[in-house]
């Protein structure tokens, strides 16, 4: 059994919220960005293999969860899935997303969901309600799979799937994080498509041309003008510091 499965996120994670749990151990969406890939096969001892694009759901991860929540007596939260991974990943059975919602829900808690997994996540929407939030994570356009994300749903098929999940009732939101185009989050913002609330990131751990402190205050300009809510990222807030934009 894994004895905490529903964890405290630390630094940079612990903006999206106060618990979380990570269903799976790796992701199969080979986003070239990704810091839990990049970290796991930095630590992965010489002479292994690491599998992290082969997700597998974690050792006894379900029944981890319950017991816990059991335990602990948690309830009242809204619990995270995932950060070290998706909660939809590709082309495997994803029955223990399912089974983990509704053992939260049964708890008396809510989710915060934040995939890049498409209309895979449509069939737990049944399971979510208003104080639930359904996210998609978005870097660019398009109605194909992305370069940057190449097994990841495609761009218009993720905002396909926020928005249905806003037709459902359910909360919704959209990570612009990491940024690898600040017109297409300015056009995004403009249209106010996605729903509810905007999380407005950087890219992390890469090199980039993007002025961050600018983009940062041309968002909230943007965010004003049309009435969206939103929030920074404590990384895009420190830019714009930085540049005197705050």
């Amino acid at each position: 059994m894994i004895h905490k499965p529903i964890y405290e996120p630390k630094g940079r994670a612990n903006e999206y919220g106060g618990l979380a749990v990570n269903i799976y151990d790796g992701c199969n969406h080979g986003c070239y960005y990704c810091y839990a890939r990049a970290m796991k096969e930095r630590f992965t001892p010489k002479g292994f293999i690491c599998n992290f694009n082969a997700p597998a759901p974690r050792r006894f991860i379900v029944e981890s969860v319950k017991q816990q929540l059991a335990r602990e007596k948690i309830t009242g939260q809204l619990i995270h899935l995932c950060f070290t991974c998706d909660p939809y990943p590709a082309y495997i059975d994803t029955t223990s997303t399912r089974k983990i919602i509704k053992a939260i829900k049964n708890a008396g808690n809510n989710v915060q969901i934040l995939t890049k997994g498409g209309k895979r996540a449509e069939r737990d929407f049944d399971l979510l309600d208003a104080g639930d939030m359904f996210g998609v994570s978005l870097t660019g356009g398009g109605d194909e799979p992305d370069e940057n994300e190449p097994e990841a749903a495609s761009p218009v098929e993720r905002l396909k799937t926020v928005i249905n999940a806003s037709h459902a009732g359910i909360g919704t939101w959209v990570s612009f994080e990491p940024v690898l185009s600040p017109e297409f989050v300015y056009g995004m913002i403009t249209a106010g498509i996605g729903g509810g609330l905007y999380r407005i990131g950087v890219l992390n751990y890469h090199p980039s041309e993007i002025s961050w402190g600018k983009f940062g205050a041309r968002c909230v300009e943007l965010c004003e003008i049309h009435g969206r809510k939103y929030e920074l990222k404590e990384d895009l807030k420190s830019e714009m510091r930085k540049g005197g934009y705050l």
